[in-house]
């Protein structure tokens, strides 16, 4: 690390910070309003000082032509912000296991895997809520094996999700039962078991990244909750594309309880599931 003091360290410019805006949403499609700039400077310091630039022309043409973008993929993850915990937005899962994974199940073939894609991942609880709900609740899971994927563009969150480390805050709308089961108190934090640690995989994905979104298909359901308020419009439709394509014929997708897929794209049908709205992937062309 090269140690840089604050003082030192060129201001950035107007034309500077759009420069990078540019940038960082034609990789990422995450655009900054100008009330970020703050949030934005503040990190694009950090990173200065951290690889020992003096100024942000220098800085950026280090980070744009860097062969490994590994100080790209270092800005991502400090650009990016992670807040989560276990059962958030449980009456999804509730849903999940009372409603659809019934009717997935009885439209695939027998014998298929049912197929889950969480995204963003952000550090695990997310994915790992799946995997207990459907554990606890699910009781087609006698006869149905599910394969969880779960995906996100910041490589630090991922790493803390493969540990599976928590703390008391993140598990706290778990009923104790449930934590005794899956979860070791280690110190201050709660280990969780290594059985739901490995019914999930992993990935460094950007979705809006043709070659690695590619990669990601044939789903049954999707959850992609708090994503798309980070995108533009344009963003979102791409993104919205994106998750359609990596569905199943008669697939589901939950969103956030602040996002719409209607006010993004026409291709999905709404439905209603209790008090949830969900939305799928029209059943034509037969399952796959």
């Amino acid at each position: 690390m090269n140690d840089i003091a604050q003082e030192t360290v060129e201001q950035i410019s107007e034309a500077d910070f759009e420069r990078f805006r540019s940038l960082f949403y034609r990789k990422t499609g995450i655009f900054f309003e100008p009330s970020k700039r703050y949030f934005v400077d503040k990190r694009l310091y950090e990173r200065m000082k951290e690889t020992g630039h003096a100024n942000f022309r220098s800085y950026f043409t280090f980070m744009r032509f860097q062969a490994s973008g590994e100080e790209f993929q270092s800005l991502v993850n400090a650009m990016t912000v992670n807040e989560t915990y276990f059962f958030r937005e449980h009456y999804q899962f509730e849903a999940m296991v009372s409603c659809l994974m019934d009717e997935l199940s009885d439209i695939r073939p027998p014998g298929k895997d049912l197929r889950i894609w969480s995204v963003p991942s952000s550090t695990g609880e997310e994915p790992y809520s799946i995997a207990i709900y459907l554990l606890e609740y699910w009781r087609g899971l006698a006869e149905r094996d599910v394969e969880i994927v779960s995906s996100d563009i910041d490589s630090r969150v991922l790493e803390q999700a493969k540990k599976g480390l928590y703390s008391k805050r993140s598990i706290q709308n778990i009923p104790a039962p449930v934590v005794n089961k899956y979860f070791k108190k280690t110190g201050n934090d709660y280990q969780l078991c290594d059985d739901i640690r490995e019914s999930v995989s992993f990935c460094l994905i950007n979705i809006l990244a043709a070659k690695e979104s590619r990669s990601l298909s044939r789903f049954d359901l999707i959850f992609c909750r708090n994503l798309l308020i980070y995108f533009d419009d344009q963003s979102r439709q791409r993104a919205a594309q994106v998750l359609y394509d990596a569905l199943n014929p008669g697939g589901f997708i939950f969103l956030g309880h602040s996002e719409s897929m209607s006010r993004i794209c026409s291709l999905f049908k709404v439905r209603k599931v209790g008090d949830v709205i969900v939305y799928q992937k029209p059943l034509t062309g037969g399952s796959r």
